[in-house]
């Protein structure tokens, strides 16, 4: 049986430590970012995209409308300013529209 330790800890800590420990940040990272997407952007947009992929700072967005990857495209630095504000931190560098 295992001993108990009784020096106490909070569950932050604990779970920070644990994320540190396996290199689990960029997958934590990712489902983030994709969540945060999700929840910015809308019904509307969330309708045409199909995928959504982050990898070394890089958003990569694939949309099914031509129209709507246009439009966006525009607005490219608001989006990162905002995906980043809802982590709390910055993960998106840049983002790529397919």
């Amino acid at each position: 049986m295992s001993k108990r330790h009784n020096d106490h800890q909070k569950i932050d800590e604990v779970l920070a430590s644990f994320v540190d420990n396996n290199k689990l940040e960029k997958g934590l990272d990712s489902v983030n970012v994709a969540n945060a997407w999700r929840e910015l952007m809308g019904n509307g947009i969330q309708s045409y995209t199909n995928s959504i992929k982050l990898h070394n700072g890089t958003l990569y967005v694939a949309l099914s409308s031509s129209v709507l990857r246009e439009e966006l495209n525009y607005g490219k630095d608001k989006i990162i300013a905002m995906i980043n504000e809802e982590l709390g931190k910055d993960v998106v560098k840049k983002v790529v529209l397919r």
